[in-house]
């Protein structure tokens, strides 16, 4: 087996989109549903990543101002092409937020947290550019739980190479659940938190259409599966095929789960957004 580099790196924005992007989409108005948000309020997308989160705060929320910061070049590149400058957009990371202090009323983050290196930081970074009284929110992938078609693809490749495992998302992202979220949340600048659920549908036509996205190279999981001598590929690829949910006109439906968790800045006295 050629093991390859084997990385949570995200840098290019179409494999992206194939692979989980198009599941955000659908994630992201929900999430803006629970957070209940008025009109007129200025927004940061914090790890904006191709703008799925940005154009549905576009879409729903009649924003004052919106911003997005992200550290791929890549991905801007792909955001802005779809946002089409409704969006000011900016390369940037969780820890440096190029934004003055109280620039916005709302930050919020998907499938982000996971990924930052030192969350502390990145929360603090969330809180100072954050209008008092203002709400910072986010949303994580279940890993462990139902994020249903990553689960399969972890268990499967377990099941031919126990190595796999040090590179499931459920076993090294402990935080993205709950009762974590919500004491990453807590103190310091932070009023109480509180998270939520929220379930999706992901629909793929065929084994085809489900399988295709993990050839994209990019994630911890395409990027495992082309780490991978073909035949050894092949093999994770009918042990998989075997063991999805299809429906009897071939297309395989599963839930995706996301814990999004929301609190407000507690810096001088509470206050709404």
């Amino acid at each position: 087996m050629n093991r390859k580099l084997v990385s949570d790196t995200w840098q290019r924005g179409n494999p992206y989109e194939l692979y989980v992007g198009r599941w955000s989409r659908v994630v992201a108005p929900v999430f803006l549903d629970w957070l209940q948000i008025p009109g007129g309020k200025r927004w940061l997308d914090l790890g904006c990543g191709t703008g799925a989160l940005c154009a549905a705060i576009d879409r729903h929320c009649a924003p004052a101002a919106l911003f997005g910061v992200e550290p791929s070049a890549g991905f801007l590149e792909t955001a802005a092409a779809d946002l089409a400058g409704r969006a000011d957009l900016r390369q940037g990371s969780a820890v440096a937020i190029p934004l003055d202090d109280e620039a916005v009323d709302v930050v919020v983050s998907g499938l982000v947290l996971n990924f930052v290196e030192d969350l502390p930081a990145a929360l603090s970074e969330m809180a100072r550019v954050t209008a008092d009284g203002g709400l910072v929110a986010a949303y994580v992938w279940d890993y462990a739980g139902r994020m249903e078609f990553m689960r399969h693809f972890w268990d499967a490749a377990v099941d031919l190479d126990p190595q796999a495992a040090r590179l499931d998302e459920g076993l090294r992202f402990p935080g993205c659940r709950p009762e974590a979220l919500v004491a990453s949340f807590s103190g310091g600048m932070f009023g109480a938190a509180e998270s939520t659920a929220i379930d999706i549908t992901t629909r793929f036509d065929g084994f085809d259409d489900f399988w295709l996205p993990f050839l994209g190279g990019q994630g911890p999981a395409p990027s495992y599966v082309m780490s991978l001598e073909e035949p050894v590929r092949l093999r994770l690829r009918e042990h998989l095929r075997a063991r999805l949910p299809h429906q009897a006109d071939g297309s395989i439906s599963m839930i995706a789960r996301a814990w999004a968790v929301r609190a407000r800045v507690a810096r001088h006295s509470p206050g709404t957004a």
